[in-house]
């Protein structure tokens, strides 16, 4: 293994240390897989490839509705209500 010297916030310190804690593991542990999960689905995924798929995404699929947009709020509610 390689030492590596990182710097995180001191919230992201702190949840990582719990999380490290409720899993009996270490903090460099639950770093390492966080990188491998990172490097395995990061070098697939470009920020220009999230972007042309979002914008594919975008307007393809129709609700039937057409006060979405001024009116996304209160259907959103209505969703999460029932």
């Amino acid at each position: 293994m390689v030492r590596t010297q990182i710097q995180l916030a001191g919230d992201q310190a702190e949840r990582l240390k719990a999380l490290a804690a409720r899993r009996g593991v270490s903090m460099a542990e639950l770093v390492r897989q966080g990188v491998e999960i990172l490097l395995a689905q990061g070098a697939e995924k470009s920020t220009e490839d999230l972007r042309r798929r979002a914008a594919a995404a975008a307007g393809k699929y129709r609700s039937g509705l057409h006060d979405v947009a001024s009116r996304h709020d209160r259907y959103l509610g209505e969703s999460y209500s029932k």
